[in-house]
C-alpha cells in the first residue's frame, strides 16, 4: 500500500522542485552598483574616447647604432636628462685600438709632406757636386784616349775596333756627367708641386680615416635625443644590446612637461569633432580625479583601434581617429602609459523633424 503511493508522491515533488528552481532562475539578477562610480560628462553633448598618456615628445625607444656588450648604464628609470646626455656606453675597445693606429697613420703622413715643404737638406748639394766634378774628370780622361786613339789610328797603330770601343766610352761618360748635373738640378729646385699635392691628399686621407674612427666610437656612446625624462631601463651592463627594432626597447625617454593624450575617436563619431574643441580626462578608478585638456592636432589617419580597454562588450574591429590634447600634470597622480576616460564637447546631434501626416502615402484598401 505505502509503496503505492510513494513512487507517485516522489514524482510530484519532484515536479514541484524543478518548478520552483525553474522560476527562481528565471527572475532577473538584482543590479549590483558598479565597484566605482563611473565619472560624468561635463557637457550637454559630447563625443567619448578612451584616452592613452604618453609624452609630448612621443615615447622615444632608444636603440643601439650597433650590437654590443653594454659597458656602462649611467641613468636609471626616472631621471631627468637632457638632450644629448650620455645614457650607456657599448664596447669600444677594439675601435680605441683602431684610432690609435690611424691616429699614428696620420703622423706619418704629416711628416713625409713637412719634409717635402722643407726641401733639400743644405748637406745634399755637396756630394751631388762632388759627382759632377767626378763625372767630368772621367769624361776629360776618356776624351783625351779618344783623341790619341783617332791620331794613332791614322797611322794604323790603333784598330777601329778599340777606337769604337773608346767612344762608346765617352759617350757613356757624357751620360754620367749629364745625370750628376740633373740630380742637382733636382736638389736645388726642392720639391715638386704635384709631389706636395698627393702628400697633401695622403694626410687628408689619414685623417679622415682617423675621424671616421672617431666618430664610431662616439656612436658606442647611446645619448638623450630629447630633454625629457627616462620612462624605461631594460638594459644592464654586461648584456648584450641588439641593434635595429626591438619588441621591448632597451631605453625608453620622453618629455613628460607637459603630457600629451591620445584619444581613440570611433570613425563613426569622427565627423562631430572639431578642432580647438574643449574636452576632459578622467583618471580610472576616481572621478574626482580630472583635468582639461587643450587641443593639439588630429592624426589625419584612420586607423584600426590598437588600445583596448578589456571591456567584454569592446568592439576591437573599429577604425580609429586619433586626436592629440595636452595638459600639465601638476600634482596629479597620472603616468606615462596610463589609461584615461576623455570626453570632448561637440555639436549635438539633430534628430530629424517628425513627418507630415499629409506627406506620408495612403494606404490602399484591398
Amino acid at each position: 500500500m505505502i509503496r503505492t503511493y510513494l513512487i507517485p508522491l516522489l514524482a510530484i515533488a519532484g515536479v514541484l522542485l524543478a518548478v520552483i528552481t525553474v522560476v527562481k532562475g528565471s527572475r532577473p539578477p538584482n543590479a549590483q552598483p558598479p565597484v566605482v562610480e563611473p565619472p560624468r560628462a561635463p557637457f550637454d553633448a559630447f563625443v567619448a574616447g578612451s584616452g592613452l598618456v604618453e609624452a609630448s615628445s612621443q615615447n622615444i625607444a632608444v636603440g643601439a647604432p650597433v650590437g654590443a656588450v653594454v659597458t656602462r648604464v649611467l641613468v636609471t628609470v626616472g631621471d631627468p636628462v637632457e638632450a644629448g646626455q650620455p645614457l650607456f656606453e657599448l664596447d669600444a675597445r677594439a675601435l680605441t685600438a683602431q684610432a690609435a693606429v690611424r691616429d699614428a697613420a696620420v703622423a706619418i703622413a704629416a711628416r713625409q709632406l713637412a719634409r717635402l715643404r722643407a726641401g733639400t737638406r743644405p748637406e745634399e748639394i755637396p756630394p751631388a757636386r762632388a759627382r759632377i766634378a767626378e763625372a767630368q774628370a772621367a769624361l776629360a780622361d776618356v776624351q783625351s784616349q779618344l783623341d790619341r786613339s783617332q791620331g794613332l789610328a791614322e797611322t794604323g797603330a790603333v784598330s777601329a775596333e778599340e777606337l769604337t770601343r773608346r767612344r762608346y766610352a765617352a759617350g757613356g761618360a757624357q751620360a754620367r756627367l749629364a745625370e750628376a748635373q740633373g740630380d742637382l738640378a733636382l736638389l736645388e729646385a726642392g720639391a715638386w708641386a704635384e709631389d706636395l699635392a698627393i702628400a697633401e691628399s695622403r694626410l687628408q686621407e689619414a685623417r679622415a680615416q682617423a675621424d671616421e674612427v672617431r666618430v664610431e666610437i662616439e656612436r658606442r656612446t647611446v645619448r638623450a635625443p630629447v630633454a625629457g625624462r627616462v620612462l624605461q631601463a631594460n638594459i644592464r651592463p654586461g648584456e648584450f644590446a641588439q641593434a635595429g627594432t626591438l619588441a621591448t626597447p632597451l631605453m625608453m625617454v620622453g618629455a613628460v612637461d607637459p603630457l600629451h593624450v591620445r584619444v581613440d575617436v570611433d570613425e563613426h563619431e569622427a565627423w562631430r569633432v572639431r578642432a580647438g574643441s574643449p574636452a576632459f580626462a578622467y583618471v580610472r578608478g576616481n572621478k574626482d580625479l580630472s583635468t582639461p585638456l587643450a587641443f593639439v592636432r588630429f592624426e589625419p589617419f584612420i586607423l584600426p583601434k590598437r588600445s583596448l580597454t578589456g571591456e567584454s562588450t569592446e568592439r576591437v574591429d573599429t577604425r580609429v581617429l586619433q586626436v592629440l590634447y595636452r595638459f600639465d600634470p601638476g600634482s596629479l597622480p597620472i603616468y606615462v602609459g596610463q589609461q584615461v576616460d576623455v570626453y570632448i564637447e561637440a555639436p549635438p546631434i539633430a534628430s530629424p523633424p517628425p513627418a507630415d501626416p499629409a506627406s506620408l502615402p495612403l494606404e490602399t484598401g484591398r
